[in-house]
């Protein structure tokens, strides 16, 4: 009989898990997700009111349907459907491992509710015109910023607003990402678990690309816009990171005066959302908007054309014509039969 001693911790495998995942090249964001999931869940397990532990001595044994249902009830009390999907899908992932890894015979997650969480719906700029006052306004220099850089700006707002990229996506691009002839110019983007997707880039993206390019060479030197080099940097010319990424995007809203048109904590992703209802209201089908915008399934991407219907429906409904005719209709008029 195997000595309890010898039996891996729950610990030491959340942290291979992780080294692994670490191959595909998430971002910090992500990997901190996983492992605050596993280690509260974890930290349930350990703590069963007929028998805790310390988590560090937690086996992988005690990992059973029973208690993992136990402490996912516990888990769901205070938190959103969306985050105990979350969690369930990490977990879910962990054991995959896992059995890939022979350590346990199987997945016990089989046995533990999976929540159902509804879709979100998307979330584009409100305003007909509002992607358009945004540039605008942050090609302009108003004169209120002391190191003005509407070249960088304007092409950080552009990969999103004309390429649908991830602010992730936008971070990990580098100069040798974008690539082609004049006229075939593309950009390859790591997307989500390391899926790469090509982008076609239209001649105005391209020339705002050249015009970036340009004005960092003179301002960095030569050397600055090398093949490997980060495509967006800072005015120090250092990469640019996700704080100061989301700042930027936060202080464009505001030259542009748009900030009541964006949810809050969404601007970088309302562009992308932006993107893909364009998209949706020129005519592009479920599958083409899923390649361009790197969803892993067709699902996300029904959701913007679901959405633009909608929308086309409500603009019907508050044509004022629409209502005359209400009036023009006899009470005890019957529909006509099919």
């Amino acid at each position: 009989m195997q000595d309890k001693t010898d039996e891996p911790t729950v610990t030491a495998l959340v942290e291979q898990f992780l080294t692994a995942r670490a191959t595909r090249k998430p971002s910090p964001h992500t990997l901190a997700a996983y492992r605050r999931d596993l280690l509260s869940l974890a930290a349930l397990v350990a703590d069963d009111p007929t028998a805790p532990l310390p988590l560090d001595e937690l086996a992988v044994t005690a990992l059973t349907p029973r208690a993992l249902r136990a402490a996912f009830a516990r888990f769901a009390a205070p938190r959103s459907p969306a985050s105990i999907y979350r969690a369930w899908s990490t977990w879910n992932s962990f054991f995959a491992f896992l059995v890939a890894d022979g350590v346990v015979a199987g997945n016990p997650m089989s046995a533990v509710d999976k929540p159902r969480v509804p879709a979100p719906l998307p979330k584009p700029l409100r305003g007909e015109q509002t992607p358009e006052q945004l540039l605008t306004a942050v090609a302009r220099d108003d004169g209120r910023q002391r190191d003005p850089w509407p070249e960088r700006d304007l092409v950080v707002l552009g990969l999103a607003l004309c390429g649908g990229l991830r602010l992730s996506e936008l971070l990990a691009l580098r100069v040798a990402s974008i690539a082609g002839r004049d006229g075939e110019r593309r950009v390859e983007v790591s997307g989500k678990g390391g899926r790469l997707r090509i982008l076609p880039i239209e001649p105005e993206l391209d020339r705002l690309l050249e015009s970036y390019l340009r004005s960092r060479a003179r301002r960095f030197g030569p050397r600055s816009v090398r093949p490997d080099s980060p495509l967006l940097v800072d005015r120090r010319g250092e990469p640019l990171r996700r704080g100061g990424l989301q700042y930027l995007v936060d202080s464009c809203y505001r030259r542009a005066g748009v900030n009541d048109r964006v949810p809050a904590g969404a601007r970088l992703h309302a562009l992308r959302h932006t993107f893909a209802t364009r998209l949706a209201e020129d005519g592009a089908s479920a599958s083409e908007i899923m390649r361009l915008l790197g969803h892993a399934s067709l699902a996300s991407s029904q959701n913007y054309i679901e959405v633009t219907a909608d929308q086309q429906r409500a603009a019907v409904r508050a044509n004022r014509t629409n209502r005359a005719l209400a009036g023009l209709i006899p009470a005890s008029a019957e529909p006509v039969a099919s």
